[in-house]
């Protein structure tokens, strides 16, 4: 079903998408391999942004890479290898310019809004299209982040919704890649969030949450190993 908040957030933005826009997103994020890249997600993201909006130059265009950032997720390419992210964003960026009636500003925004998530901890913004964007951007990829910082019950539950998403691959491949991540993530210590105001509300609890991932991790790490 989809949310009020999905419903208000899309009425934003309809007139500057095709006709047949919300339907192409509606059959993306219902895909039956998704669990944790779903509309929940994107409802998640939303709601985050209604209670920071203020902090947006732009939170239209901020919804609108919301909406399109995972539209595109597949985690197995044609050789049954790891499908890189950054190709599933690439995707994404594509479908959305596919259905995009922005004009030539917005489009580029959002699109750099949504190839921005190939690369969140480092990806900058090359171009500010209106003032503000550059804090746009940042307030987007913190949003992304941001369930990193949920209570424990959640983040423990997000990584299992990812798991049957990656249900295809070996449970210690899995456990190595998610391993190699949160320890990516960890590593950043207070540069993890890059607005202050999200960093008052998500850091300290991310970093608990990475903190005991990493000894759940490393601890199932080595017992797959000792099995082996």
């Amino acid at each position: 079903m989809i949310s009020t908040l999905v419903q208000t957030y899309w009425d934003l933005v309809a007139s500057r998408h095709d006709p047949n826009a919300f339907a192409a997103l509606d059959a993306a994020y219902r895909e039956p391999q998704r669990a944790y890249h779903d509309w929940g997600h994107v409802d998640d993201l939303l709601e985050k942004l209604d209670d920071l909006k203020s902090l947006a130059a732009r939170p239209d265009l901020i919804a609108a890479a919301i909406f399109w950032h995972d539209s595109v997720y597949v985690t197995r390419d044609s050789d049954d290898l790891l499908r890189p992210d950054a190709e599933n964003v690439r995707a994404s960026a594509e479908l959305f310019e596919r259905y995009s009636k922005f004009d030539h500003m917005e489009s580029a925004a959002i699109h750099d809004l949504i190839m921005a998530t190939a690369n969140h901890l480092n990806a900058r913004a090359t171009t500010e299209y209106y003032p503000g964007f550059a804090s746009d951007l940042d307030l987007f990829l913190d949003l992304d982040l941001s369930s990193l910082g949920a209570p424990w019950p959640t983040f423990a539950r997000n990584l299992e919704q990812i798991r049957f998403e990656y249900g295809w691959v070996s449970e210690p491949l899995f456990c190595l890649g998610r391993l190699q991540m949160i320890d990516t993530f960890a590593a950043r210590g207070d540069r993890l969030y890059r607005r202050d105001e999200t960093r008052k509300l998500w850091n300290r609890r991310a970093h608990e949450n990475l903190a005991r991932a990493q000894v759940e991790l490393r601890r199932q790490v080595a017992r797959l190993a000792s099995s082996a």
